[in-house]
């Protein structure tokens, strides 16, 4: 047997001999295969749930660690203190850290702290190593911001388990982002259309007319009302009519910038949003649109229609940005004016400078 006397030695030396004392154990570490074995998932299709960084200044602990979870399918990143940690955390953004808490730079509880600063929207679970055992230490550590501690020394399935348990919170948190993203974008998504919907309208808006303002380019916002849409609803139907709202909506798409917005509004009412050109410009752009929906023909049943849209513009440009209500509120009554006027055209206020 190894002698395990550890008169002398470092406290991470003195944590190391309960290891010590099977042969067998101290046997198959040595003869594990490198840390760099274990980071061949970090290339093409690993994901943040694939990635464990392990920080501990000790090399005996990182090849623990490392054989503790030589059964997980994980890409192993290793960090000898805290300013490595930070940069691979950075690079990487892994979904779960280990850390032992005394490490020569940096402690774990800051390090700790130092993550949930540094990256607010990089949800992971921090687990401590640590032989401080007492109460007052892993409250600690627990307020630094580690979800889970384990002391040393440790057995090695409690922490394969115990990073199995951090894994599956990191996937509930996972998907739980990805199911708040789709909520948000349904709030912000009209149905029928795919477009945009007013919310969206309101936030993107205001953000480019204080852009214009600040930078001093213009901004164009455009009112598109479908003429005599009750009509089609009427006579043919409201899959006619939604049919007619989905291939304006496309027309509209195709025929903008991908830097313009495209929105419904409701109804068979829609907005479009347009920077950084000039008058001629926003009415050149608009006139494609309504010739192209003008000459589309739809077929409902054994009948081919036609349907047409009219159009109002107004602009601003100048260094305090408008009422984003007022602004549209211009374009909708260049909008009347154009159905006053027979519909089927484009009505376009002066451009306003403030």
């Amino acid at each position: 047997m190894i002698d395990c006397c550890c008169t002398g030695r470092s406290e991470k030396d003195n944590e190391f001999c309960a290891y010590r004392e099977n042969d067998k154990v101290i046997e198959h570490i040595e003869n594990t295969p490198s840390a760099s074995s274990r980071t061949d998932l970090l290339g093409e299709g690993a994901c943040g749930g694939n990635k464990i960084l392990v920080v501990d200044d000790s090399p005996v602990y990182r090849k623990l660690v490392e054989q503790s979870l030589s059964a997980e399918r994980c890409a192993l990143l290793f960090a000898k203190n805290g300013r490595e940690a930070l940069d691979l955390f950075a690079k990487h953004q892994p979904a779960l850290v280990i850390t032992d808490w005394n490490m020569p730079d940096m402690e774990g509880p800051e390090l700790c702290k130092r993550i949930r600063h540094d990256f607010p929207d990089c949800y992971c679970h921090l687990l401590m190593l640590t032989s401080n055992s007492g109460k007052e230490k892993i409250v600690e550590g627990l307020r630094a911001g580690a979800d889970d501690y384990l002391t040393k020394p440790f057995d090695f399935g409690e922490l394969a388990a115990r990073v199995g348990v951090g894994r599956r919170i990191v996937e509930l948190h996972r998907q739980i982002q990805e199911k708040n993203r789709l909520l948000e974008e349904m709030a912000l998504t009209d149905a029928l259309t795919g477009l945009p919907n007013r919310r969206a309208i309101d936030i993107w808006a205001s953000r480019q007319l204080s852009a214009a303002a600040r930078h001093d380019f213009s901004f164009w916002a455009v009112m598109a009302d479908l003429d005599f849409f009750k009509k089609v609803n009427d006579t043919y139907g409201h899959d006619a009519g939604d049919t007619v709202l989905k291939t304006f909506a496309e027309i509209l798409t195709a025929q903008t910038r991908e830097s313009d917005m495209c929105a419904r509004l409701g109804g068979e009412e829609f907005l479009v949003m347009m920077t950084h050109s000039d008058k001629e410009g926003a009415e050149t752009a608009i006139e494609r649109i309504r010739k192209q929906f003008e000459n589309t023909k739809f077929a409902f049943g054994n009948h081919t229609v036609t349907a047409t849209a009219s159009f109002g513009i107004a602009g601003f440009r100048g260094t305090k940005p408008p009422d984003w209500n007022a602004l549209v509120a211009r374009a909708d009554t260049a909008l009347y004016a154009a159905k006053d006027k027979g519909r089927n055209r484009i009505e376009c206020e002066l451009e306003t400078e403030i």
